[in-house]
């Protein structure tokens, strides 16, 4: 049976990335891709866990509520531990990328540099239902466009990683990203991950400078049709549901 990478190989992994870089693309594109973040055992024996129920506080099937198809599970606490390192290790990475984001759209919110700090704040607003997830598409599936709210406290990036092979494990079933600007038509982005391969995207708003100073664009993510196959996901929230 593959073994998970450890959260010490994790957070190694984070650190060796140039978060100078991914902070450009961000600005610029409002996502960014790590190439092989976690390895192809990683990402198999990620997989494996989708049927342990154990691991999971509730099942989402997409149809019965309007979100497309497929199916997704949230994670309860304790997240395994590779699934908690992540979110440890890279949300400080981010948080000074989140906080020049609001200075930018005037939004007072600040969020402090480690994610323990950043879940005090959301469990004590009675955010406290963890968010990382895993999704499970086959032949047929997708996933409207989106936005991961849940609740007062936002953390305004998060992170997804493809657990399976395209063109191998499943054909179709793009990752997709929609930016709304005002008065403009929307701009669509379809992100080419591999196995392994992690996206970092803007979860509701994102500031462009314009020439008049920066403004808010409005972004939305989801996952084209699969053509055939199965597909997995991981996906990591930073901040936690009410």
């Amino acid at each position: 049976m593959p073994t998970i990478a450890t959260p010490q190989l994790v957070e190694r992994r984070v650190d060796a990335i140039d978060w100078r870089r991914i902070a450009a693309e961000l600005d610029a594109q409002g996502c960014a891709m790590l190439d092989n973040l976690l390895s192809a055992e990683a990402c198999d024996a990620l997989s494996a866990l989708y049927p342990r129920d154990d691991l999971y506080r509730s099942r989402i099937v997409m149809a019965r509520h309007g979100f497309g198809r497929g199916e997704y599970k949230y994670f309860d606490y304790p997240l395994p531990d590779v699934v908690g390192a992540l979110r440890t290790a890279v949300y400080p990475h981010l948080a000074p990328l989140a906080n020049a984001w609001n200075e930018a759209m005037r939004i007072d919110v600040r969020f402090p540099l480690t994610l323990a700090a950043f879940l005090r704040r959301c469990h004590q607003a009675g955010q406290l239902r963890p968010t990382p997830l895993m999704l499970q598409y086959t032949a047929g599936d997708y996933n409207c466009l989106h936005q991961d709210l849940y609740g007062e406290h936002v953390f305004p990036l998060q992170l997804a990683i493809l657990l399976s092979e395209p063109g191998k494990d499943f054909t179709g079933g793009e990752f997709v990203l929609t930016e709304q600007r005002p008065r403009m038509q929307s701009r669509a982005e379809v992100v080419p991950l591999r196995k392994g391969d992690a996206v970092i995207f803007a979860v509701h708003h994102r500031p462009v400078q314009g020439v008049r100073g920066a403004y808010r664009v409005n972004m939305r993510h989801g996952v084209s049709r699969l053509r055939s196959g199965h597909r997995h996901t991981l996906g990591v929230i930073f901040h936690d549901a009410k």
